[in-house]
């Protein structure tokens, strides 16, 4: 495990990006933009919001300045004021917590006060995944009207338990990325939900009516896309694609632009054989190729949200994503047609350890929670 930086709460490091921007030849049909027509990469500043956190899953904003942090093992949410956190609701009874499955991803409406969390549950047939609505009181201080949104996802031991939320800006779609629970047949069983990324009413729970098998009177009418290992990240870009981020195995953590009712390639059969391709092309049908893939060694790619405001220069329109393993912020450009252009990885974000989610807030800035399992914390990335 890295050690973290010993700092102050209000520590900020600012320094110039290193200079890791490295370009990738893009496609003939979408021939990159001059990088000197592009502005400069700004320095960042990062501060600390809040520390004493515990394997901190997911944060998001809520309303006046609040944010909201999920802790996997502690199954707890807490809010996040002025620096100070405070427990919002400590949800041990209901959250099931074994190995990477426990309390995981939010979603958050701040104007309806409405928050959803994707989290492992107890059942009389064993443990699953499943998503949880709340509404959330005018001082955002208890939750009341709990619904089960959405349930059955496959769980095991708790491996491959990854679940990642994500509220589509337009319209009253919530997208949800699963985990193979580390069963071979999941990823492209469509009517198992797990190996997925589902798309689901945010109210009703019911499936959304343009799914690509929305007419099945089974599972698979929530299926979005299929054939994942284990998602990790979901982000919606400016021209309202989504895209996933996905852990690999030995090899090939992945970035995908997601197409409707595509086949992201990932059949660990027989058994579960993790010496097959993360996007296997023998398989029937089409497979759609990752946008981007660690190749090997895997750096273990988690939480990512795009990046905007012209504050940020040349890093303006990539994709933030973080990396557990890899200990690391990388920012992705990616032409229009999900081709690509560069990666870049600044030094001043290599050393806080694991690094879980990244949240983009409203004025530009990114958040991002660390994963080292003891003294955790939201950090805040600006640009100077």
């Amino acid at each position: 495990m890295v050690r973290l930086l010993a700092s102050s709460l209000a520590l900020a490091i600012t320094l110039a990006l290193a200079p890791l921007d490295t370009p990738v030849a893009p496609a003939a049909s979408a021939p990159s933009p001059s990088a000197s027509h592009r502005p400069a990469a700004p320095a960042l500043k990062v501060r600390t919001v809040v520390r004493g956190l515990q394997n901190p899953w997911d944060v998001q904003q809520g309303a006046g300045g609040r944010l909201l942090v999920s802790e996997r093992d502690r199954a707890r949410i807490s809010v996040v004021r002025n620096g100070k956190r405070r427990t919002l609701a400590r949800l041990g009874r209901l959250v099931w917590v074994s190995g990477e499955t426990g309390l995981l991803s939010l979603a958050v409406d701040a104007g309806s006060r409405t928050l959803w969390a994707c989290h492992g549950a107890r059942t009389s047939n064993g443990p699953e995944v499943r998503v949880t609505r709340w509404r959330v009181d005018r001082r955002w201080r208890t939750l009341s009207h709990r619904k089960v949104l959405l349930s059955g996802f496959p769980a095991t031991s708790g491996r491959h338990g990854g679940c990642r939320l994500l509220l589509e800006r337009e319209g009253d779609a919530l997208l949800v990325g699963t985990g193979d629970a580390a069963v071979g047949t999941n990823p492209r069983d469509l009517d198992s939900l797990g190996g997925k990324v589902l798309r689901v009413h945010r109210r009703t729970g019911g499936p959304m009516p343009d799914n690509p098998f929305a007419g099945s009177t089974t599972a698979r009418r929530f299926v979005w896309t299929y054939g994942h290992r284990n998602v990790q990240g979901l982000a919606q870009r400016a021209d309202g694609s989504v895209w996933s981020v996905e852990h690999g195995s030995d090899r090939d953590d992945e970035v995908n632009l997601l197409v409707p009712g595509g086949d992201y390639g990932w059949n660990p059969v027989p058994g579960y054989d993790e010496s097959v391709p993360m996007t296997d092309h023998s398989l029937p049908g089409v497979q759609q190729e990752a946008a981007w893939s660690s190749g090997a060694p895997t750096i273990a790619t988690s939480g990512a949200a795009w990046v905007r405001g012209e504050q940020w220069g040349s890093l303006d329109g990539t994709l933030a994503v973080a990396a557990l393993k890899g200990s690391e912020v990388m920012f992705l450009r990616f032409d229009d047609q999900g081709g690509l252009l560069s990666v870049t990885r600044p030094k001043v974000l290599q050393r806080f350890g694991r690094l879980r989610s990244v949240t983009s807030t409203r004025n530009g800035d990114l958040l991002v929670t660390t994963d080292n399992g003891a003294g955790d914390r939201v950090l805040r990335i600006s640009p100077r």
